[in-house]
């Protein structure tokens, strides 16, 4: 184990916390913007645990600051190996099931994390266990060990849970929440065998800790929240500590203003709201045709935009060369004059953030949701594996900031040009996609008054801090 070492002496800290984050990049990143939360903020020493590969991809993609310099935060870091294959984008069901082998490979954690958590205990008052569902084998062995509480960090939507006891035991539900759910999806085609088998691995080594985390913001799914404390027992605590993003991008300094994104150039050359972006997340890779028709889609929409095309990620991102994804030839060219391609990793915050974006065509993974609302853009949902078909019921149908780019039951369709050329229209040039818009708005000043003093995401932080530190 190597641990990068930020705090001061343990035995000066009532209060330690370990983090025990999934390795895939929507988890890894809520995981690493809690720490900095709890050990920049709060001043509680934090050690965020996972493999040396993807400890290092947490920190290469943070956004504005710098992991490596944060007071109170450590990474314990473990070597392990395991395969890298290449995303399958012909797959028939689109679950990245590349990153499995890493998924796998977290289970050889197991024994250092509880000689770290043991280590730590005999130095602290109280460890304090952060782990995603998906990392309970990990921490089986915590609750044997003397002053530790766990706690389980969920990075989904609270709607996403609240579906899995509404498929299980059908509880009574107000009317609002009814017509929600009455419309969820099955999980039929959403996951690979490969990771239900280890998703039952989890649910064999669940832990029953103290309490619970959201990555959600009680102003956004607060109905969803109260279900779900219901069906707990009275003395299980829950808390919503989204989002884990800023809700406003700061003004950059001159110095971060000469390395400002290309895209972002872009859109200040172009008229307010007239922007949509396009951008599937780390885990999604298109297929040959998907990439054509969405291509001649947004050309024949007449619609400026910025699409995000590149592969999904690998289990291990610095492993091996990213392959490109070919457009029909002359595409960019003439396109040129109303929108551009980005293959790299884009600035998805800060292009949300933007005047000119007013849409997004999204896969709808939670953290691309949230960052969403948070900054009042709605949503073109394509959702393609995992919790995205239940998000996207969530957005367009209880939320009701977003349109569907096709039905889930169609998943094995190839969506055709004149759909997403119907979608992208209605929602940047149309009146639905006003109201789209305006509830959006709402949603995001919202946000943003729940994290200042006294709002609601910044009680709930002070709550559990105070519950842990008790």
């Amino acid at each position: 184990m190597a641990t990068t070492n930020h705090a001061a002496n343990a035995t000066q800290h009532s209060v330690i916390v370990v983090m025990v984050p999934l390795p895939a990049q929507g988890h890894l990143h809520q995981f690493l913007e809690l720490a900095r939360r709890l050990a920049s903020a709060h001043n509680i020493p934090v050690y965020y645990v996972s493999t040396v590969a993807h400890v290092r991809q947490a920190q290469s993609r943070a956004r504005g600051w710098d992991p490596l310099n944060t007071p109170n935060l450590n990474f314990s870091e473990f070597s392990v190996s395991f395969d890298v294959p290449p995303p399958n984008p012909d797959a028939s069901i689109k679950f990245p099931s590349q990153l499995v082998p890493a998924f796998n490979s977290s289970l050889q954690l197991r024994e250092p994390v509880a000689e770290l958590v043991n280590n730590l205990s005999s130095k602290a008052r109280k460890v304090v266990v952060l782990h995603d569902f998906l990392t309970s084998w990990i921490v089986q062995d915590v609750p044997k060990i003397p002053n530790t509480e766990c706690y389980c960090f969920h990075t989904v939507s609270a709607f996403l849970i609240f579906s899995y006891i509404w498929d299980a035991a059908r509880p009574p539900v107000p009317s609002e929440a009814e017509v929600v759910l009455k419309q969820i999806p099955s999980l039929e085609g959403c996951n690979s065998p490969e990771l239900e088998e280890f998703a039952k691995k989890q649910l064999q080594a669940r832990v029953f800790g103290v309490g619970n985390i959201f990555s959600t913001s009680r102003v956004i799914e607060q109905l969803y929240l109260d279900l779900i404390e219901k069906t707990y027992v009275k003395d299980f605590k829950h808390w919503a500590l989204g989002p884990f993003n800023p809700v406003e991008i700061p003004i950059p300094t001159p110095d971060a203003e000469k390395r400002r994104h290309y895209s972002l150039e872009w859109l200040d050359k172009q008229t307010e709201n007239s922007v949509i972006f396009v951008s599937f997340g780390s885990t999604t890779s298109l297929s040959e045709e998907e990439i054509k028709e969405l291509a001649k889609g947004l050309e024949q929409s007449e619609q400026r935009f910025i699409w995000v095309l590149r592969d999904a990620d690998k289990g291990d991102i610095f492993s091996g060369d990213v392959r490109k994804r070919q457009l029909p030839e002359g595409y960019e060219e003439r396109v040129a004059e109303r929108g551009i391609v980005i293959r790299d990793w884009a600035p998805q915050l800060e292009i949300l953030e933007h005047v000119a974006t007013s849409g997004f065509m999204s896969h709808c993974g939670w953290n691309s949701c949230m960052e969403s609302i948070s900054m009042g853009v709605p949503i073109a949902a394509w959702p393609m594996h995992s919790d995205q078909p239940r998000n996207a019921l969530l957005i367009t149908k209880g939320l009701k900031i977003g349109i569907s780019v096709r039905v889930w039951e169609k998943r094995n369709e190839v969506v055709p040009a004149e759909t997403i050329e119907k979608v992208v229209k209605t929602l940047m040039a149309s009146s639905e996609g006003e109201e789209m818009k305006k509830r959006a708005t709402e949603l995001k000043e919202a946000v943003k008054l729940s994290v200042m003093d006294g709002g609601a995401a910044h009680k709930e932080m002070e709550s559990f801090v105070a519950h842990i530190t008790r």
